[in-house]
């Protein structure tokens, strides 16, 4: 835990608070959305790695253990099924803009009589 202004935050939150400019507005970041990616990817792999090295110095149970190893293959087949999820989504729910259809096929029929006039033949 991390005393802050008589806080007391996780390394975690306190690092989350620090970027968003919460806790000093003077030092607030902005980032990129890859950048916010990559640091929540680097802290949950340092949290896992330390948890599963046993860096921290915590005794966990062996069921805990147990799912706490592949832990990563499933966060990345969730994460690869909710963006398949998403697309297939996005894909089925998309709107045809017929507006702009016929508006396009205008400016080509236009486009091909210029055209023809100058003598370009299709």
């Amino acid at each position: 835990m991390l005393s802050v202004g008589g806080l007391r935050l996780s390394l975690v939150r306190f690092s989350f608070l620090l970027l968003r400019g919460a806790l000093l507005p003077s030092l607030a970041v902005t980032m990129t959305k890859l950048a916010q990616w990559l640091w929540g990817l680097a802290i949950l792999g340092s949290t896992w790695v330390a948890l599963t090295t046993g860096a921290l110095g915590l005794e966990l149970p062996l069921s805990c253990q147990e799912v706490l190893w592949p832990l990563p293959a499933y966060l990345l087949v969730s994460a690869g099924c909710y963006a398949l999820g998403t697309v297939g989504y996005r894909v089925a729910t998309f709107h045809d803009c017929e507006d702009a259809a016929r508006e396009l096929q205008s400016q080509i029929q236009e486009a091909r009589a210029d055209l023809a006039r100058r003598g370009l033949r299709f």
